[in-house]
Parts: structure tokens; C-alpha cells; sequence
């Protein structure tokens, strides 16, 4: 009854996609307000039936519902519940249906806080998502149904695969899929515009708030995942440069980019033509990023299927989206101005160079990720891109940037003097680049990595804090207080001002990362020490222990700072789940805000030895 249900829901939410995705249209063509209205009705239902059979294959994974294929593959009736209800999206099939439940959360949201915009607009952007609705909700229906029966129904299911049971689970996957699929309301609304033939200041004002919720919930699910990977995977690092990885990642550097044009093309008119093309090749990257990810094409332990039907499916629905688009795109572009003119130096010029950094950027990292699957579809060999590449040309492309990230927010519009702001951040600047040089002496070697990154940072955070203290300061003859002069900055501001901080914190803790982790694999028996980026580490015990699915060997490691006082006890464990025979190592962290000490179980050596990786990094 339950796959009927789900399956039910599905064809309905379809129907109504196809009905979103029409009429709105037609009426926006033809001026018919009946039509038009269909839009929002749609969404909204739209939104239920899927959050129905979202519903449906949830309760099946909580009732351990092994008649269903997709329930029997990725539970287990021992499975903590927690993780069966996480688990509905651990497999392919489920996680598409997340996605479709997000998007279909996406067009309900703008029904509902869009009404202010005139009705043809919001008839064309909604027409747009049920577009888009209808290729993820067809796709899901004919090559991907999470409601396939299992005939007999299994008397076990094969578990949740052990590396995906883990908090990380909960939170990293819907925090990425609100900000994958929030960019398509950014795409809608540039498409709408395109349409409607009016790409000036209204439509970037309408799409920029989007644009911002869905950058933010895509900067979250990233730095989730990282972390998830971070003491998961056991490589201790922060970024791999994993396909998938990468997948993810350039959506957020074009979307990086669409967030600063918008802002332009909003206050000043100017880069219009620019500002659409970002928003169709963001969304275009998200298509490509669940090509790569669904597709089979990709080996990872992100990837999640593997049939070549799936990938002709959603190679064929990006195709017309994007060729869509651009199409649509080289009819209206031609009708619409260049915008105003500004100087050399100025708020636009570094905005602009903002964005051909991270769009070359960009383009940097779809190469290194595409050029092995070339090769190997063309039968010219197989390579592995791997860090060096990317380090080598992104790396570099990412100094200039932010650099300019000190200045840009301060440049006034149209023309502004390079001197005088030099001559205004002369301390900033100078505090900078000597305490930035100076305090990776303190951590107790010189290196120029960590000089570069910390100078970096502290220059974009001064010059923030200086500007915002500028702002904040009572001018001569005002009579405004600090609460007003506090609400005049505006949410923009402080979210700009909030992203710029965070970059500027993440330079320096990856460049001390980079400049001063220390990573060893050590054989350890029980009472030996080992010594790893000056501290101690000392197995003291190892014990059997069992948990609701699995049975474990915990170790406990007791670590000592160089001057012999105890700092901290870590148990990291080696399991082994009772459905599967897959070992998973259980990583044990202490962190600190200036070091992580970390420690991860490998292999048995026989006795009461094991092979240990220990692994500090300081900042």
C-alpha cells in the first residue's frame, strides 16, 4: 500500500508540474489573469503530493518495510532510527526525492512571498520551475522510483551503508540540496526576465534575496560536508578535490560570482547581459553536478548510481535546458543596453574582476574534473587529476581576489581614488603584512604559506572592521543614535561583511593546515608512545565493545603535551557492522581553536598492536 501511495502522489505532483510549467505561460503570453493564477495553486500542490510520497517512503524505512527494493537496500532493522529516517536519502532514489521535495519547497516559497511582484512575472518565473520540476519529477517516476517492489519481500534489509551512518548524514545532505536547488529560483527569475524581454534593476532586485538564501544553505551543506569528511574519510585534510567534490563546488564559486553582479545590475543597472548568463550557467553547473554525481560516469565514495540509463536521461534534460537557455539568451540579449559607464577605479571595476576571477576559477576546476573522463571516454588513456593541479592553478587565481577583497567594498561607485584608499588602509595594511609574517613564528617555524594566508585574512578582517566602524561612527551635526545608525547598514551589508569575515578565517586556517599539519602512520601496542607534531601520544587500552548494529575494537590513546601534563583521552574504534562485511574506522578528534589532535584505528598486527594514523594540525 505504500509504494502504491507514493507512487500515486508522484504522477499527481507530475500532472501538476505540467500544469505549473504550461498555463502560467500561456497566460503571461496572452494576458489571461485565470491562467496566470494557476501557478501558484499548482506549486502548492504540487509541494503537498510530493511531501505525500516523501511521507510514504519514510514511514516505509521506519516500519522496516523490506517489500520495497530501495527500504531493503539501504536498512536494516537494527539500524538506529535516526539513520533509518536520514536513510531515506542514502541511496540514489531517495536523494532524488529529497531533491524534488526541496525544489518543490522552492516554488511554494516564492508563491508565497512573491505576491508583491507583478503577475506576469511571477507567472513566468513559477512557469519556469515547474518546467524544471518536470524533468526531476519524470526522472525520478521512469528511471529512478524509490517505490519498487520486492517480490518476495527480503526477510533483512543490506543496511545503510556504514560510512554513511553518522550525524553528518542528517544535516550536510538537505543543507546542500537547498542550496543546489535554490539556485534554479535564480535561474527562473533570469529566464522570466528574458521572456518578458525587461532585464533591467526590477529583476535583479526580485532574484537577488533567492540568490542569497540559496548561497548561504549551499556554503553550509559544503562546510558540512568537509567536516564530515574530515573525520570520516581519515584523511585529516580539508578539501580532497574529489569529483564530487568538485561538483559541488562550482556552483558555489559561479553562484559566488551571480551574488556580486546581481548587486550591481540592482544599484547601478550595469552588467545585465552578464548577470543572466551567470544565472543560467550556475544552474547549469548544478545540472552538471548531479550528471556527474548519478550518472555512473564518476568513482567516489559520494557518487551514487551507476546506470548508464540514468545518465542518458539527465545528459538529455541538461541539453535542453541549457540549449534552451542560451538560445533564449542570444535573442534578448542584443535588445538590451550596456548600462552606465565607470572608471577604472571603482566599485564596478572590482566587482567585474571579482567575477572573471572566480568564473576563470571556475573553469579551472571543470577542467581538471572533466579532462580524465574525456580521456577515457575517447579511449586515450586514464589520469588521475588530483591536489597538485588544482592547488597550482586555483591557488594563485584566489590571491588577487583577496587582495580585493580588502578594497573592493570601499571603492565608491563610478570613479574612486586608488591613492586616497591606499592612503586610508596604510595600517590595516601595514598591521597585516607585519603581524601576518611575524605570527607563524609563534606556532615555531617560519612558513611562507602561512605568512601569505594569515596577512590575507587579517587584511580583509581589518579592513571590514575599519569600514564598519566608519559607518557606525556619528557624524558631525547628526543627531541619530546607534541603533539607527545600526539599522541603516542594512541586512546586505552585515551579510556581506559576515561572508568576507568567514572567507578571510577560512584562508588562514587551511593555509596553516597546509604549512603545518603533521600525518603519520605508527605501529602502536599497548603502553608504547608515540611522538607526533610535539605532543605524545600513549596507547593505554584496547576492549571489545557493541553497538545497536555493529561490534568494535576501541583504543584509548592518552595524549601529553611536551611538558608531560595529560591534555586529552581519544577512543577511536575499528567496527564492523553486523549486515555488511565492511570494517569502518571510527575517527577520534580533540579539537581546539588553535590545533586538532586526531587519531584513526588502520589495521591489526596481531597481538595487542594495531596500525595507528596520528595526525595534528596548528593554527
Amino acid at each position: 500500500m505504500i509504494a502504491e501511495l507514493g507512487l500515486f502522489a508522484l504522477i499527481l505532483a507530475l500532472l501538476l508540474a505540467i500544469a505549473q510549467g504550461t498555463l502560467p505561460l500561456i497566460g503571461a503570453a496572452r494576458g489571461d489573469v485565470a491562467l496566470m493564477a494557476v501557478g501558484r495553486s499548482a506549486a502548492f500542490g504540487q509541494l503537498f503530493f510530493v511531501a505525500l510520497a516523501y511521507a510514504a517512503l519514510t514511514w516505509a524505512f521506519v516500519t522496516d518495510d523490506f517489500s520495497l527494493r530501495y527500504v531493503a537496500t539501504h536498512s536494516n532493522s537494527l539500524l538506529p532510527t535516526q539513520y533509518k529516517i536520514s536513510g531515506v536519502w542514502g541511496g540514489h532514489e531517495g536523494s532524488l526525492l529529497l531533491w524534488v521535495l526541496i525544489l518543490s519547497l522552492w516554488s511554494a516559497a516564492v508563491a508565497t512571498f512573491s505576491r508583491s511582484l507583478p503577475r506576469e512575472v511571477l507567472a513566468r518565473v513559477l512557469g519556469v520551475m515547474g518546467l524544471v520540476a518536470i524533468g526531476f519529477i519524470g526522472f525520478t517516476l521512469f528511471t529512478s522510483s524509490p517505490f519498487e517492489r520486492l517480490l518476495p519481500a527480503a526477510m533483512e534489509g543490506r543496511d545503510l551503508n556504514p560510512m554513511l551512518q553518522d550525524p553528518g548524514l542528517i544535516f550536510h545532505p538537505p543543507m546542500l540540496y537547498m542550496g543546489y536547488v535554490g539556485f534554479s529560483v535564480a535561474f527562473a527569475f533570469a529566464i522570466a526576465a528574458l521572456i518578458g524581454g525587461r532585464l533591467d534593476a526590477a529583476w535583479a532586485r526580485w532574484s537577488r534575496p533567492w540568490t542569497a538564501v540559496a548561497w548561504a544553505f549551499l556554503t553550509l551543506g559544503i562546510a558540512l560536508g568537509s567536516w564530515w569528511a574530515y573525520y570520516v574519510l581519515g584523511w585529516g585534510g580539508w578539501w580532497f578535490w574529489d569529483p564530487v567534490e568538485n561538483a559541488s563546488f562550482l556552483p558555489w564559486l559561479m553562484g559566488t560570482a551571480l551574488l556580486h553582479s546581481l548587486a550591481v545590475t540592482e544599484k547601478r543597472g550595469g552588467f545585465k547581459n552578464w548577470t543572466v548568463m551567470l544565472a543560467i550557467l550556475t544552474f547549469s553547473l548544478v545540472l552538471l553536478g548531479a550528471l556527474l554525481v548519478r550518472s555512473g560516469v564518476l568513482t567516489s565514495v559520494h557518487a551514487f548510481a551507476v546506470d548508464p540509463d540514468r545518465g542518458l536521461y539527465l545528459l538529455g534534460f541538461m541539453a535542453v535546458v541549457v540549449a534552451g537557455s542560451l538560445t533564449l539568451f542570444a535573442w534578448r540579449a542584443g535588445k538590451v543596453g550596456l548600462g552606465g559607464s565607470f572608471g577604472l577605479v571603482s566599485r564596478e571595476s572590482a566587482l567585474l574582476t571579482n567575477n572573471v576571477l572566480l568564473a576563470v576559477s571556475a573553469a579551472a576546476v571543470l577542467l581538471g574534473t572533466l579532462y580524465p573522463l574525456f580521456l577515457d571516454a575517447f579511449g586515450l588513456g586514464k589520469i588521475s587529476v588530483g591536489p597538485p593541479y588544482f592547488e597550482a592553478v586555483f591557488l594563485p587565481l584566489m590571491l588577487p581576489l583577496l587582495l580585493l577583497l580588502g578594497f573592493g567594498p570601499r571603492l565608491r561607485w563610478k570613479q574612486d581614488s586608488p591613492t586616497e584608499q591606499l592612503w586610508r588602509l596604510r595600517w590595516i595594511l601595514g598591521f597585516s603584512l607585519v603581524f601576518g609574517m611575524l605570527w607563524p613564528l609563534a606556532v615555531g617555524s617560519w612558513s611562507l604559506l602561512a605568512g601569505m594566508g594569515t596577512f590575507l585574512g587579517l587584511w580583509i578582517i581589518g579592513s571590514a572592521l575599519k569600514d564598519l566602524v566608519e559607518r557606525l561612527r556619528r557624524r558631525p551635526g547628526s543627531t541619530q543614535g546607534f541603533g539607527t545608525r545600526v539599522k541603516r547598514l542594512g541586512r546586505s551589508y552585515a551579510g556581506m561583511q559576515i561572508a568576507h569575515i568567514g572567507v578571510a578565517l577560512l584562508v588562514i586556517g587551511v593555509t596553516f593546515v597546509l604549512g603545518y599539519d603533521d600525518e603519520r602512520d605508527v605501529r602502536m601496542a599497548v603502553g608504547e608512545t608515540v611522538e607526533v607534531g610535539g605532543y605524545a601520544f600513549r596507547l593505554d587500552a584496547l576492549e571489545h565493545i557493541d553497538g545497536p548494529n555493529y561490534s568494535a575494537e576501541q583504543a584509548t590513546v592518552a595524549v601529553y603535551r611536551d611538558d608531560g601534563r595529560r591534555l586529552a583521552t581519544l577512543r577511536p574504534q575499528m567496527r564492523d557492522y553486523f549486515s555488511q562485511d565492511m570494517p569502518m574506522a571510527h575517527t577520534s578528534l580533540h579539537r581546539g581553536l588553535f590545533r586538532d589532535l586526531y587519531v584513526n584505528m588502520g589495521e591489526p598486527l596481531g597481538g595487542d598492536a594495531w596500525v595507528m594514523r596520528v595526525y595534528t594540525s596548528r593554527t
